[in-house]
């Protein structure tokens, strides 16, 4: 049995909490778990970036029989705006928001946030990603996949083709879903309609899987739309 299989098998619902319609997993648990099943496993904390426009961004690394990953997650707030070494404001509907400056708790939560998410990465807790309720192998046969939602817009004088529907359901999904398979699956679909061809280009991409972030899911959502 593979590292994979033997994570991903693991049914880790027990040990998560939901702030914010996002499901986290306790990374004390999390990595008890992997050193149970992979005691050769070691991480590395790597140092956080800081852009003035973007935020602060943690990154982590796992290594587990002589594979290493990385995995990176942006410092938010309880509303998943990025936060900053200052406060600032944001325009809603409901009238201004304040993101508050970031603090030492704030990129030690979201460090060890990542350390979860990047034990994912060899399959432990990877289906909360998918947005998932139960490990592949324990699932009942009649979970359904990922469809679009009702009421989908349309797009004026253009046919609502079979492909682009697909991947707006899977774009619907994402809303609070942070991971990239899910995300590039949406854009493959789109890639292939008539208004996406040609449109959503290598670099788009690569530029959706640096960032990975809400925000930029959301703006693809729209642009898909």
């Amino acid at each position: 049995m593979t590292t994979f299989e033997k994570l991903s098998a693991i049914n880790v619902n027990g040990k998560t909490e939901k702030k914010s319609n996002l499901t986290y997993l306790s990374w004390a648990w999390a990595w008890a778990e992997v050193k149970k099943a992979c005691p050769d496993a070691t991480y590395i904390i790597k140092e956080t970036e800081y852009d003035e426009a973007l935020g602060f961004m943690c990154h982590s690394t796992v290594t587990i029989q002589g594979e290493t990953l990385e995995m990176w997650l942006p410092v938010m707030d309880g509303a998943n705006k990025s936060m900053k070494k200052v406060a600032y404001k944001y325009s809603t509907k409901y009238g201004d928001k304040t993101v508050e400056a970031a603090t030492t708790f704030d990129i030690n939560k979201t460090l060890m946030r990542c350390l979860t998410k990047n034990l994912a990465m060899f399959g432990l807790g990877l289906y909360i990603y998918a947005g998932e309720d139960l490990p592949e192998d324990t699932k009942d046969d009649s979970s359904k996949a990922i469809t679009a939602p009702k009421n989908l817009p349309t797009i004026p004088n253009a046919p609502l083709d079979e492909r682009k529907f697909k991947a707006l359901g899977i774009l619907s999904a994402l809303k609070t879903i942070d991971t990239v398979p899910l995300l590039l699956a949406a854009i493959r679909e789109f890639k292939g309609t008539k208004e996406g061809n040609g449109v959503v280009d290598a670099p788009t991409i690569v530029k959706f899987i640096e960032l990975n972030t809400i925000d930029v899911i959301n703006s693809f959502y729209k642009f898909a739309k």
